[in-house]
C-alpha cells in the first residue's frame, strides 16, 4: 500500500509534526508499505529517506513563523498527487490542503485528516478574538474541512472537543514516543542533586506561552531555590524571551536538529515545564516522561492528562501555581517520580500509533500490502 502524508508543518527548525511523520514513515515501511511525504520548500526536489521518500514542492513563506511555508499552488500539489497515485491518504494540515480531500474522494481514495492542534485555541489567542467568536469561527472552519475527508484522526480528548461539539465523529489515535533513544539511562547528572534544572523544550512562539517558564524560575530564585533553565527551541517569541530572562540563569539552545542531543538534556532535567494551554498531545513532554523526567503542564491541557497518569503535579496556569507544583515535586522522592514517569511513556511507544492509524486505513499490520 502507498501512503501519501502532506503538510505543511514542516521546516528546517520544526519539530513536532516533522518527528511525528517520520515516526509514522519509518513505521508504514516496516510494516512492508511505502510511504511518501509532500512539504512546502524552497526549492522543489525529491529526497529518498530511511523514513521514506520526501517530495519538496515550492512554497510561499509564511510571515511571522521563523522559516515555515504554506503549500499554496494547489495545481501543483493536486498533479503531483495523479503522479504518485496513492491508496491512502494523510494530511495533517487545516489551513491550505482542503482540496486533498476533495481530489481523493472523487478518486475512491481514502483520505484522512489529523488534526494537531485546537484551532478554537489558535484564533483565540494569535488573533486576539473574544472565544465566543473564535469558537463560532472555528466550528465553521471544521465543519467544512471534516465533509472533505473520510476520517477525522485526532491525538487526545483535548483535540477532539472543538469536533465533538459539532458533531463531528473522530478517531482518536495518541502518539508515540521512541523508548529506545528517549531513556533514562542518558542521565548524567545524580538525581537528588542540589542544583534544580529545569528545562523548556518547546516552539517559542506565543500560543505556546514560554514566558511561563521564565517567570516560574524567577520566582523559584526569589525563594532560594538554586534553580537554572535550559530553553530548547526556536521561534517569533526567542528574542523577547531572552530580553525577560536577562539577570536570570537561563541557557538558551536554540533549535536542535540532533535528537540524542536533546535526549540527553530532557534526561539531565529534574523538571520539565509544559506551560502551552493549546497543546494537544505534547510531545515533548512524552520524550521528557521516557527519560524518567516529571512534567508540571498547564491546566486544560493534554499534557495535565498525560502527567496525571503518571501522579504527577497538579496542573498549573500562572508562573506562581507552576514554582508551586515545582517545588511539590522536589519534595517528593525523585526516584518514584522518575520510574512512574517512564511507566507513562512505556505504554505509548510509536509501533501501537502505526497500528492504529494502518487500522483506520482498512489494512492490518500483518498484511504486508504492497501497491
Amino acid at each position: 500500500m502507498h501512503i501519501v502524508h502532506l503538510t505543511n508543518a514542516y521546516a528546517p527548525a520544526s519539530g513536532g509534526v516533522r518527528t511525528v511523520v517520520h515516526a509514522l514513515g519509518g513505521g508504514y515501511r516496516a510494516r512492508g508499505h511505502r510511504f511518501t511525504l509532500i512539504v512546502p520548500a524552497a526549492l522543489a526536489g525529491v529526497d529518498e529517506e530511511p523514513w521514506g521518500v520526501r517530495v519538496r514542492l515550492p512554497g510561499r513563506r509564511v510571515p511571522g513563523t521563523d522559516g515555515y511555508r504554506a503549500l499554496t499552488d494547489r495545481g501543483a500539489v493536486l498533479r503531483e498527487l495523479d503522479r504518485l497515485a496513492p491508496d491512502r491518504v494523510e494530511v495533517s494540515d487545516r489551513f491550505t490542503l482542503r482540496a486533498v480531500g476533495d481530489w481523493a474522494r472523487a478518486r475512491g481514495v481514502p483520505a484522512v485528516m489529523v488534526a494537531h492542534e485546537r484551532l478554537d485555541g489558535l484564533v483565540a489567542s494569535l488573533g486576539h478574538v473574544p472565544v465566543g467568536a473564535a469558537r463560532a469561527l472555528a466550528d465553521r472552519h471544521n465543519r467544512r474541512w471534516a465533509a472533505s475527508f473520510d476520517q477525522v484522526v485526532v491525538t487526545s480528548q483535548v483535540a477532539a472537543g472543538e469536533f465533538d461539539r459539532i458533531g463531528v465523529p473522530t478517531a482518536q489515535v495518541p502518539l508515540g514516543v521512541d523508548l529506545g533513544l528517549f531513556t533514562p539511562d542518558r542521565r548524567s547528572r545524580p538525581v537528588g542533586a542540589d542544583e534544580l534544572v529545569l528545562v523548556l523544550c518547546s516552539r517559542l512562539s506565543p500560543e505556546k506561552a514560554p514566558a511561563v517558564a521564565v517567570e516560574t524560575l524567577r520566582l523559584l530564585r526569589a525563594e532560594g531555590v538554586p534553580a537554572r533553565l535550559v530553553v530548547i527551541g526556536d521561534g517569533p517569541e526567542a528574542a523577547a524571551l531572552a530580553r525577560r530572562a536577562r539577570g536570570l540563569p537561563v541557557t538558551f539552545t536554540g533549535f536542535l536538529d540532533d535528537r540524542a542531543a536533546v535526549a540527553d538534556l530532557l534526561a539531565d532535567a529534574d523538571v520539565v515545564l509544559a506551560p502551552g494551554p493549546l497543546e494537544t498531545f505534547g510531545l515533548a513532554a512524552l520524550e521528557a516522561m521516557a527519560c524518567g523526567t516529571p512534567v508540571v503542564a498547564a491546566r486544560g491541557s493534554a499534557v495535565a492528562a498525560l502527567t496525571a497518569r503518571g501522579g504527577g503535579p497538579s496542573p498549573a496556569g500562572s508562573p506562581a501555581e507552576f514554582a508551586a507544583s515545582v517545588l511539590s515535586l522536589r519534595a517528593r522522592p525523585a526516584e518514584q517520580l522518575r520510574a512512574a514517569a517512564r511507566t507513562v511513556a512505556q505504554e505509548l511507544g510509536w509501533a501501537a500509533t502505526v497500528d492504529q492509524l494502518l487500522a483506520l486505513h482498512g489494512a492490518a499490520s500483518d498484511m504486508g500490502a504492497r501497491r
